[in-house]
């Protein structure tokens, strides 16, 4: 399985090509793209310079930045690549560039690239449905570098519940005089140090609580999840696909 890297130089794309090149998931390394455009393997500094080897691909795994993806799945559907989209916060109208490219190639698309995280999602989803009368309030925790809040996967978490209690909503923090409503989800987001990311789910009536919680202690654990996704992906023709769906398989 030959791959690229979109955002090679970063902290992330730089922890995917460590595993990659020692043959994690059967992987090759052909290069990447990063504006950085240093790298010890071949890196172009955009997509649309990417040398003519990059064509022979079969799969981009992208940890650069939301607003790249739109060039990117440029690339890999004017080559026929599968493309593993692992950005967070994406604008509507990325999210449909994500949509319209899935219908010509196969698309990755997870906010979190955990196979723990999309367990707790469906644990979460387990618990809002046995518990139809509890409080939900979700709290995420990463390093202070990071730059969207609330962070993609405390969302998607939030759309786990909802597939179970529609009606319910996010509030994103929480300020001023007003008592909750049942119908909220809480969505607080804290950036401090240097922590690599933590999801906590607190679910609670005025009798119990249970808390469900996820912590990430290496960046290794997301490229990890990122080559699996991209294994899974080649095989898969044309379609959106996510870590329920992998896991599915």
């Amino acid at each position: 399985m030959k791959i690229l890297i979109g955002g090679l130089c970063g902290h992330m794309g730089a922890e995917v090509a460590k595993l990659a090149l020692e043959g994690c998931r059967g992987a090759e390394l052909c290069g990447g793209v990063d504006i950085a455009g240093e790298s010890t393997v071949p890196v172009s500094r955009s997509w649309e310079d990417a040398p003519a080897s990059f064509a022979d691909a079969d799969c981009i795994i992208d940890f650069s930045h939301h607003t790249a993806v739109s060039a990117l799945l440029d690339y890999a559907e004017a080559h026929g690549i599968a493309a593993v989209v692992a950005t967070t916060g994406h604008t509507e109208e990325e999210k449909e560039r994500i949509r319209s490219a899935s219908e010509r190639i196969p698309v990755f698309f997870a906010a979190n690239m955990s196979v723990g995280v999309a367990l707790l999602a469906e644990l979460a989803k387990k618990a809002a449905a046995a518990m139809p009368d509890a409080e939900i309030e979700i709290v995420e925790k990463h390093h202070d570098r990071k730059l969207d809040a609330p962070s993609g996967t405390a969302l998607m978490l939030v759309d786990a519940v909802r597939e179970v209690r529609p009606e319910a909503y996010a509030v994103l923090g929480r300020s001023g005089h007003g008592k909750r409503t049942k119908e909220e989800i809480g969505v607080h987001a804290i950036r401090i140090g240097n922590i690599v990311g933590e999801h906590e789910i607190i679910i609670g009536t005025q009798n119990q609580t249970l808390t469900l919680k996820h912590e990430a202690h290496s960046r290794a654990l997301f490229a990890e999840g990122a080559l699996a996704a991209a294994e899974y992906l080649v095989k898969q023709g044309p379609g959106l696909y996510d870590m329920k769906s992998m896991l599915a398989d």
